[in-house]
């Protein structure tokens, strides 16, 4: 089989939800990293993209009828380039990575761009069609995030936790403290706050031009959602799933906008377009678990990822792992034999610092492994996501 290799990363500021990004449509929100690529790879034809794959979770307002379509025409690619929207819901921009890398390494294509975007501050209500002739009833969902429409079959079978009822659900069947999930929400902001100070994380970035009004821009540069914090603060923060519970808004990933892009390409295309590459995609894998422990989905999709490659946990210098909350990162590390701060995982802080775009994190979090890597000694990185109704996904680089 073809190598299939990262050969470039960049992304928006990520933004808090109603925050600097707010007044910018997902379809536009798309298009700001696609457009750096081009302008950062001079030698890159844009007409000799072969397919362009957006992840995005929503897609129920302004990120409708295929995003990623819409986006890179706003981008001034050529029309002639095709682009599909994937939906894994928190891994949507992860498999978007899997599959560019796929098709490359199957032979069937040379060139892509994968990548992820969400706007979960523009994430509209919607409401069904009636279900009878002259209906007058009526239903509204915020589709910001979460379960709509249920089916009652669904519901019976295997429960409609919500995220944060999923993560109390982890915590609680495989014991992690409290103390330990704002320990490790701590370093997740500490980490990132010094990423911003060095300037790590504002090499990946992209300014993003706001409307401010009256034919005015402002300029967004910088992630929004860190703050200062301490540990004592966030020991301070009352459970807001259950009283006795241990999920708070201090060590749960946020609400966020942002999108991400990367360049997939072969071997033969990075020397014909004088791409560099950063990372070659060994394999990506995806498992189930139950549904309302929906956190741990990672441990068997990185089980079955390593085992399948011959790699083992001490053999990866990198490992992103998405924090959707701190209770599922920790069990999955515990469980996979990480110990709670190991310096492996997240360098840079993750989405408990940073947020989380549901369509965008997987984009960001291989882009980012990748970087990260090519600044190590290490061999191996490792991107892994839980997913929504009870998946993990998983994708493992190779330092070149």
């Amino acid at each position: 089989m073809a190598d299939a290799f990262i050969c470039d990363f960049i992304r928006t500021p990520i933004g808090r939800y109603a925050g600097a990004l707010a007044n910018v449509r997902p379809d536009d929100l798309a298009a700001v990293p696609l457009k750096a690529l081009l302008a950062r790879n001079p030698g890159l034809d844009a007409a000799a993209i072969e397919e362009v794959w957006f992840g995005c979770a929503n897609q129920a307002g302004e990120d409708n009828r295929n995003v990623a379509r819409m986006a890179l025409l706003l981008a001034g690619i050529p029309q002639g380039v095709p682009g599909v929207t994937v939906n894994r819901l928190c891994a949507s921009g992860l498999e978007a990575v899997a599959t560019a890398a796929r098709a490359i390494k199957a032979g069937e294509m040379d060139l892509a761009i994968a990548g992820g975007v969400e706007s979960m501050t523009r994430a509209p209500f919607v409401m069904p069609k009636a279900d009878a002739a002259f209906s007058r009833a009526n239903e509204v969902h915020d589709t910001t995030i979460g379960w709509r429409f249920v089916n009652p079959k669904m519901h019976q079978a295997y429960g409609t936790d919500s995220m944060p009822e999923t993560a109390e659900n982890v915590a609680a069947d495989y014991r992690i403290e409290r103390e330990a999930q704002d320990a490790f929400a701590f370093r997740s902001q500490s980490r990132a706050a010094a990423a911003q100070e060095n300037g790590r994380l504002a090499a990946e970035i992209i300014p993003v031009q706001t409307p401010a009004g009256r034919g005015k821009f402002e300029e967004v540069s910088k992630d929004e959602h860190p703050r200062a914090t301490s540990l004592e603060a966030l020991q301070k923060l009352r459970p807001f799933v259950k009283a006795d519970g241990s999920i708070t808004a201090g060590n749960a990933s946020g609400v966020n906008d942002g999108a991400a892009a990367l360049i997939v390409a072969s071997r033969a295309a990075a020397e014909k377009y004088g791409l560099k590459p950063i990372a070659r995609v060994v394999g990506a894998a995806s498992a189930g678990v139950a549904p309302r422990i929906m956190g741990y989905g990672p441990v068997p999709a990185i089980e079955k990822l390593l085992g399948r490659n011959g790699v083992s946990v001490k053999d990866l210098a990198v490992m992103e792992l998405n924090e959707a909350f701190a209770a599922q990162v920790l069990a999955c590390t515990r469980a996979l034999g990480i110990a709670d701060d190991d310096a492996r995982v997240n360098p840079n802080g993750g989405a408990i610092a940073l947020g989380h775009p549901l369509g965008m994190s997987g984009a960001r979090i291989a882009g980012t492994a990748a970087l990260e890597l090519s600044r190590t000694g290490g061999r191996f990185a490792l991107a892994s996501m839980c997913v929504g109704v009870g998946q993990g996904g998983a994708l493992l680089l190779e330092k070149v």
